[in-house]
């Protein structure tokens, strides 16, 4: 049964989070918002809102650790094992603003969210509010910078959904919230059951299944466009998730429901492991074997790595 849920609630979300970005990104065409800053935004946004209704349910029901895993889990599972797999399919290319801009702002919210967690191994209101104001800036700036750089990476967006007609709009905005809530509530339950009969914590659940649930839109358009061989296939887009994760998903959970860590571990070894996977993406894209592109090569290693976390994470 709990295995049951755990699937069920995955699929929801999946499918929960593809009904809001449809119905959130065909309102902002109504409004007229630029396709840019809806990609930038809107859709950025709606794509963590899977990881953000699952944190939220997990520390309203007092499971700290859930909270956090989740968050931390995707993040490393996006590097690992998104960009991992999709490095094997086909090489990712990157640019001098991964370097500059995106992986620097990866740093510093990952950083910052160490150093919240380390002082008293709980996550405040005032930290989840500092979070979502970096958040804010961090979207301003990427705003600002389309004027004068025209090559941005920004999400997808799919302009024949400013014709959708409002009822529709209403009807997937329904089922998206509606799968959302309900899958967050079945996966957080599901999880929680197959910890307790594995004689496992929530933290590793979180950290390993559940992580790997919500990252699975992920995984999947990624691996979509490796194997279509898409020339402009970045880490702009993936590292931005992260971002999100952290900014918004921690930020408002945080300010909604404030949540002290139940494990150290979290703080000394799944946080260490996230800022880890972050730092290694330097050398390998300025260094093996050619400069901002990611090859097979790098690709395995991250995947390895991936698998060795997982495994430490149940064998710990």
């Amino acid at each position: 049964m709990d295995i049951f849920l755990l699937f069920i609630g995955i699929s929801l979300l999946v499918i929960g989070g593809e009904f809001l970005v449809r119905s959130s990104v065909s309102i902002s065409l109504k409004l007229n918002i630029s396709k840019i800053i809806v990609g930038l935004t809107v859709v950025s946004f709606a794509t963590s809102v899977p990881e953000l209704f699952v944190s939220l349910v997990a520390a309203v029901e007092g499971k700290a650790d859930f909270a956090l895993g989740n968050v931390v889990g995707s993040n490393i599972a996006n590097i690992g094992l998104v960009l991992g797999i999709t490095a094997i399919i086909h090489r990712m290319s990157t640019d001098k603003d991964f370097l500059r801009f995106y992986w620097p702002i990866m740093m510093l919210f990952s950083v910052f969210l160490f150093y919240f967690i380390s002082t008293d191994l709980d996550l405040t209101s005032f930290e989840g509010m500092l979070l979502l104001i970096g958040l804010v800036v961090y979207l301003l700036f990427l705003v600002i910078r389309t004027r004068t750089k025209k090559n941005i990476v920004f999400e997808d967006v799919d302009e024949k959904l400013k014709s959708t007609s409002y009822f529709k709009v209403i009807v997937w905005l329904i089922i998206g919230v509606a799968g959302l809530y309900f899958g967050s509530e079945w996966l957080v339950s599901g999880a929680t059951g197959i910890a307790q009969s594995l004689g496992v914590s929530d933290r590793v659940i979180s950290l390993t299944m559940v992580a790997l649930g919500t990252s699975i839109p992920e995984l999947a358009a990624s691996v979509m466009a490796a194997i279509k061989k898409e020339k402009d296939l970045s880490l702009g887009n993936l590292i931005g998730s992260n971002i999100f994760n952290i900014g918004s998903v921690l930020g408002i959970t945080a300010l909604i429901q404030p949540f002290k860590l139940e494990s150290e571990q979290m703080l000394n070894s799944d946080l260490l492991w996230m800022i880890g996977f972050a730092i290694v993406l330097v050398p390998f894209a300025l260094l093996i074997p050619k400069r901002y592109e990611f090859f097979r090569i790098e690709g395995l290693l991250l995947l390895v790595a991936y698998m060795v976390f997982v495994f430490l994470a149940f064998y710990n």
